[in-house]
């Protein structure tokens, strides 16, 4: 398999070891990783997220990991403009870029590329959340296929966020949000990566996540929300997602006891799992999904 003028890109479901395998390739490759994970970026929150350990940063060159501050937010707008960037950079280099993570967002920037919709000023776009609060979904959504037909078997009716968004797209921008899309290219092409997707059987990967819950705390989880909760961090930040944080405040007001914790930390990220492998079936229809058994044979074949 020649590698050399390809992207590599590792997905999965969170816990089922694609920063493991990335190092494995990596050293067997020449390659350098490049993280694809949107709550890694965080330099305050290491142990909660996962990041990888320091002995794999020094053995592989590790890239866009833990060097954002938890008090600013961080979008798929800046994070496809940094790892384009270090791709080309890495290149220069005669290195091979592996891009690793559980951001399926990310992956499809880099893909596909990402719609550059102008910003809705936070007042146009309060005004129309208000008008979608007095009319009710129902009745919003009505009003919003009048304005914008394109949307009508694109949308859910349903679905609140996205019809806000295609409302507030669509009268300020005077162009359905579809039109946006249309015009949206990548960088590359689908040539330049080899796409694999770790698809770990969902009994197996439920183990993972509930023995990574334990190491969790066992590493310092609980220290490391004390002293985010110091930073006072504004609500509307993106680092406020991060799972295990909400559950560890509560233990710390006393609102709840520390097996709790681990319960209410395990489902959720049970659920983010099963939202990351529903992504998959959808929109990573092209990867190549691979066993986890079948890994260590696929390092072998390059």
């Amino acid at each position: 398999m020649d590698l050399k003028s390809k992207i590599i890109l590792i997905s999965g479901p969170t816990a089922s070891g694609k920063s493991n395998f990335a190092v494995k390739l990596a050293k067997k490759i020449r390659g350098e990783i490049i993280n694809a994970d949107s709550m890694q970026v965080y330099k305050e929150l290491k142990i909660l997220t996962a990041r990888p350990v320091k002995n794999e940063y020094q053995k592989i060159k590790h890239h866009l990991y833990g060097f954002q501050s938890v008090k600013k937010n961080f979008s798929t707008g800046k994070w496809l403009k940094l790892v384009t960037e270090k791709i080309y950079t890495i290149k220069k280099r005669k290195k091979i870029p592996i891009l690793v993570g559980g951001t399926g967002l990310y992956f499809k920037a880099l893909t596909e590329g990402l719609v550059k919709i102008p910003n809705v000023p936070i007042k146009y776009r309060n005004k129309i959340r208000n008008i979608q609060k007095k009319l009710g979904q129902k009745k919003f959504f009505k009003k919003l296929i009048i304005l914008d037909p394109l949307i009508n078997e694109k949308i859910k009716p349903t679905d609140v966020q996205r019809s806000i968004r295609a409302y507030e797209v669509k009268s300020y921008t005077k162009k359905s949000l579809l039109d946006w899309f249309k015009n949206t290219k990548s960088k590359f092409v689908d040539d330049d990566f080899i796409k694999i997707y770790i698809d770990y059987p969902r009994k197996d990967l439920l183990d993972k996540i509930s023995k990574r819950t334990d190491n969790m705390i066992k590493l310092g989880a609980i220290e490391e929300v004390k002293k985010f909760l110091k930073l006072k961090i504004a609500r509307d930040k993106t680092s406020n997602k991060v799972i295990g944080i909400n559950e560890i405040k509560d233990f710390l007001n006393n609102k709840s006891d520390l097996s709790d914790v681990k319960e209410k930390i395990l489902v959720k990220t049970r659920q983010y799992a099963k939202r990351q492998s529903t992504w998959a079936r959808g929109k990573m229809m092209n990867w190549q999904k691979i066993d986890p058994k079948e890994l260590k044979k696929f390092l072998k074949k390059i």
